[in-house]
């Protein structure tokens, strides 16, 4: 779902993504929620907020006023800020990594890049400069390009905020998706490929926890005698022979 709303994002189809982007972030944050395992009520609060705010940013976004889509837009971060929250918090509940963790942290990570695009739209709606220096175009495409180059630290210089709170946006985004990728996607990928311990695989353990003390063919007759045997073989090594399982 976050790459086909990347690709749609990136076609010509600037009015219509505009509304297919608010339901598709609409859909992430109630995936997010159903894999939070926070309580129910909580989960149906935030899912009916998260629905009642959709309606009213989709109705703001057709009346085509700055003010409108300005305010779609912040609603459009708050949501993604809420989704990649959630992914975050889930993952860092997993009591082992899995490349289902992996997923959800590359998840979170394409969605912080979809948020941050959407936050520089809302600086062109509500502002009262251009974005963008140098008269660049200023739109879904471009806010999400220049979002993911500033998120990866690419830099081309193509595009650059022309505003101070734009730059310090874009700067901020850039910390984070450094810290991101150093911390978190860094320390699951490490963890994932970390070998196991040395211990013995469950099914050797059980197999000589079920073996017979004394063996069968010691006979009946002589096991105080092989018992004896093994205690001194036991004491000059430092380690304790096994159990006997009568």
């Amino acid at each position: 779902m976050l790459i086909l709303t990347y690709l749609l994002s990136a076609s010509g189809l600037t009015v219509l993504v505009a509304d297919i982007q608010t339901v598709l972030f609409l859909g992430a944050v109630l995936l997010a929620l159903r894999t939070s395992r926070m309580s129910q009520r909580l989960t149906r609060l935030v899912a009916a907020v998260a629905l009642v705010g959709t309606v009213a940013a989709t109705a703001a976004m057709l009346t085509h006023t700055p003010g409108g889509e300005g305010a779609s837009d912040i609603w459009k971060g708050l949501m993604l800020l809420l989704t990649a929250g959630l992914i975050v918090r889930r993952v860092l509940a997993r009591p082992t990594v899995t490349m289902q963790s992996i997923y959800g942290a590359l998840s979170a990570y394409l969605i912080i890049g979809l948020m941050f695009a959407a936050f520089y739209a809302a600086f062109q709606h509500l502002g009262t400069m251009p974005f963008f220096a140098d008269k660049q175009p200023a739109n879904t495409q471009t806010f999400q390009y220049f979002s993911f180059t500033t998120l990866t630290t690419l830099g081309y210089g193509d595009f650059t905020a022309a505003t101070n709170g734009g730059r310090a946006l874009a700067v901020m985004e850039a910390l984070t998706g450094q810290v991101f990728l150093a911390t978190l996607v860094a320390r699951l990928v490490a963890a994932f490929r970390t070998p196991a311990g040395q211990a013995p695989p469950a099914s050797q353990a059980q197999a000589v926890g079920r073996r017979r003390w004394p063996p069968r063919n010691v006979r009946h007759r002589d096991a105080t005698r092989y018992h004896r045997k093994q205690a001194g073989r036991a004491s000059k090594t430092g380690s304790r022979p096994p159990r006997s399982s009568r």
